[in-house]
């Protein structure tokens, strides 16, 4: 049995007929150029964002920029964390780097895995410094996708690594990589710059 057509779907296909320039213009009419002169008022052609200029990077080596990264994580302490948060109202663990990051005056990847692929792998954990990025999966002793990052802040000792990072239960604070929490989540450690 044929179901009978009804007036809503009747419209709906005239107005797709309609609104279709394909439809009712011939192929010479579809051309992309415009007249030279018109006296109907159109949007100007899409031109892309502009955006605030960017401060260039910091002088000197990255190690000398170090010290100002530490300091200016530090300031993120005790911010709630937020899902996308990019600021001291809320923030999560790569928008603390590319806050941290982008207040220094260095440009670094938003996303998390992107910033496990931005710098140099640090071979050797016994090598890693301040101003180094961890990464941490979610499931300890698993492979899987990184899910999680901060920046070293202070190298103490073989088995005290502090970093700080946007912890989604308790905020930025700092936290040891050699904790049992932590240890059996790290990845990986990228120097960036």
């Amino acid at each position: 049995m044929q179901q009978p057509v009804t007036l809503p779907y009747c419209l709906l296909l005239t107005a797709l007929f309609f609104s279709c320039e394909t439809l009712h213009k011939t192929p010479a009419s579809r051309s992309t150029k415009r007249p030279a002169t018109t006296t109907s008022a159109r949007k100007p052609p899409y031109s892309k964002p502009t955006t605030a200029p960017t401060r260039p990077r910091p002088a000197g080596p990255y190690d000398q920029n170090v010290r100002d990264i530490v300091r200016v994580a530090r300031t993120y302490t005790g911010t709630p964390y937020r899902s996308g948060g990019n600021d001291k109202g809320g923030i999560d663990c790569s928008g603390l780097i590319c806050s941290v990051y982008t207040e220094v005056g260095f440009k670094v990847p938003r996303i998390s895995w992107q910033q496990s692929e931005f710098g140099r792998e640090v071979q050797q954990v016994a090598d890693i410094r301040p101003g180094d990025w961890l990464f941490f999966v979610p499931d300890a002793g698993k492979e899987g996708y990184v899910s999680h990052a901060g920046i070293v802040t202070e190298v103490r000792g073989r088995q005290e690594v502090l970093f700080i990072h946007a912890s989604s239960s308790r905020g930025v604070r700092e936290d040891n990589l050699y904790s049992n929490y932590f240890k059996n989540r790290f990845v990986k450690a990228i120097r960036p710059f």
